[in-house]
């Protein structure tokens, strides 16, 4: 009677536990954030209480467990900073994230500095037509030094002793997606300059403004910055800089207060895929400029589908934002910002899926699943 006794005691508790989980999944159902993974959590407690008998301390230990990663989640979500009267600068803000989250963080209250590639064209005649007063519209092309200086001295005039509490390095190029070696040097040159150096120089530029605040650095990677996707080689090594070089940022700024994060985000529609005149040009100069023996190798034909090749694997990308904007205003705001933000479905998958499978295994799967292994070069030969 004893034993028994304390089973049904152990069983309460574990009762008692899954109860108080699912009291704080239907707080966290409003976030939607952490929804899937904590219906995940409460299901698994549930099967185990079928599957592991009652007297377990696995499962106490499990449901425990549950209920801290929930509280985790609940604490994360709610302990937000003020947004009002802080001032950010956001890169590229002539479209995708960096524009929305321009409009974003105005309507929040932030004192926004919207850097913008062409301040003439009509990504900033929107910002300055549909934002508050707060909200500054600056010319800002990342890759000269000159505007970047004078970006300073504008914001610095504005804000003064009170410093600047948030940078989002966002501004960046696709540059051309191809094989590695049909890749134009100078693009990926241009590639690397925009996309990592530009941002390192902007950092560099504005962080005695945002010392003295304690302030944030957002730095926006890919997934293709953790993950080598064929045909992205220039981006994916300017993106892979852009964690390595933030990372090791994160840490040396961590003894002045300053919080570096960094986001990759997964797959999105953004006006980062350039244009059809920009795509013809450069494929026409892959084919005049490549060695005889080259354009040989691969064929016309193979070359002329790269961009058919992009369309498709951009096809399901997703074309709502607001999972980018939400991590992003997050580390910007929380008093705990993640190291690491993986917004998009994708996002996290594909890296895990490479930590877990032999190499040989995840590149026949992740070739198969862009459809990568449908387009071959000409002088390829199937065994």
């Amino acid at each position: 009677m004893e034993a028994g006794g304390i089973e049904i005691g152990v069983y309460l508790l574990c009762v008692l536990l899954i109860a108080s989980n699912a009291v704080l999944l239907s707080w966290l159902g409003k976030t939607r954030k952490w929804l899937v993974w904590s219906v995940g959590l409460v299901v698994a407690e549930v099967m185990l209480c079928w599957i592991i008998p009652t007297g377990s301390l696995m499962l106490v230990l499990l449901s425990a467990i549950c209920g801290v990663i929930l509280f985790t989640a609940v604490t994360e979500v709610g302990d937000m900073l003020p947004a009002h009267g802080r001032a950010v600068l956001i890169t590229g803000c002539d479209s995708g994230f960096g524009h929305d989250l321009a409009k974003m963080l105005d309507r929040a209250g932030m004192r926004v500095y919207a850097g913008v590639l062409d301040e003439s064209g009509p990504g900033a005649q929107e910002l300055r037509k549909v934002s508050s007063s707060q909200l500054t519209v600056l010319q800002l092309d990342v890759t000269d030094t000159n505007q970047v200086s004078a970006a300073y001295q504008f914001i610095k005039s504005q804000i003064g002793d009170a410093g600047l509490w948030g940078l989002v390095n966002n501004a960046g190029v696709l540059g051309y997606t191809c094989d590695a070696e049909l890749l134009p040097l100078r693009i990926l040159q241009n590639t690397l300059e925009v996309n990592f150096i530009a941002g390192a120089l902007v950092t560099k530029v504005f962080l005695p403004m945002i010392r003295p605040a304690k302030g944030r650095i957002v730095s926006v990677s890919s997934l293709a910055g953790a993950v080598p996707f064929p045909g992205f080689a220039a981006y994916g090594a300017s993106k892979a800089a852009v964690i390595s070089y933030f990372g090791a940022l994160r840490l040396e700024l961590s003894c002045w207060g300053v919080k570096v994060a960094i986001v990759q985000p997964g797959g999105f529609k953004t006006n980062i895929l350039g244009n059809q005149e920009g795509w013809n040009n450069i494929q026409n100069e892959i084919l005049s400029t490549q060695a005889p023996e080259v354009i040989k190798a691969y064929g016309e034909e193979y070359i002329c589908t790269m961009q058919q090749r992009l369309s498709n694997m951009t096809a399901n990308a997703c074309s709502d934002f607001r999972p980018v904007l939400d991590d992003i205003k997050h580390a910007l705001l929380s008093e705990r910002p993640k190291h690491f933000y993986y917004p998009g479905h994708t996002a996290w998958a594909f890296p895990f899926l490479q930590k877990v499978c032999p190499s040989w295994l995840f590149d026949a799967l992740f070739l198969h699943m862009l459809k990568y292994d449908t387009f071959l070069p000409a002088g390829v030969t199937l065994k």
